[in-house]
């Protein structure tokens, strides 16, 4: 896999989610994100009802019924923060194109994508090594069954999971031109 970000379709967007099957990276990569870009940083799992927690928990994967409530609760709280700040990030899975297009039609507004690619063993490295609140480990397999991969028509950033956080933010930061017209607060 490369590790230079992929071109993707130039359009603006002040909401950015950093997407990818679970232990990718993402809650660390939006957190760099946010610091970088001095914008506000929502975690997707902060917004999961305590009934998909449960379920997550028990090594029980989601399915859609239980994903639009959550993905509508995320989109709507980013669209406010990006309206404070000029900007804001967040991190959810978004496996399905279906969801990538609800989370933008419910926040209203265009969004950037940017896709954390990783291998599956690699991603297996780290999921069994880490300790997560509700995200079972058994769940790998099925995050990567269920993964869409983003397309080439889809307002997307690929970057390769394999560089440390930090390198991942700056070159995502690098590829946000656009948000040097956005006036941000502080």
């Amino acid at each position: 896999m490369s590790t230079a970000p992929s071109p993707r379709r130039s359009e603006p967007a002040r909401i950015i989610i950093v997407m990818g099957v679970a232990s990718s990276g993402k809650s660390a990569v939006g957190a760099a994100l946010g610091r970088r870009l001095h914008a506000p940083f929502l975690d997707g799992d902060g917004y999961h009802p305590p009934a998909n927690k449960e379920k997550m928990r028990a090594g029980i994967p989601l399915n859609d019924d239980d994903r639009w409530p959550w993905l509508e609760t995320l989109a709507k709280a980013l669209a406010e923060a990006a309206g404070q700040k000029g900007v804001a990030v967040g991190a959810c899975s978004a496996l399905k194109r279906a969801y990538r297009d609800y989370l933008t039609e419910k926040a209203g507004e265009p969004i950037l994508f940017v896709f954390l690619d990783g291998d599956i063993e690699v991603i297996r490295k780290r999921i069994e090594a880490r300790q997560h609140e509700f995200m079972n480990p058994k769940l790998l397999d099925s995050q990567f069954a269920t993964l869409e991969r983003p397309a080439a028509d889809e307002n997307v950033l690929s970057v390769d999971v394999a560089d440390p956080v930090e390198t991942i933010a700056t070159k995502v930061v690098k590829e946000l031109t656009h948000l040097k017209v956005f006036k941000r607060g502080q």
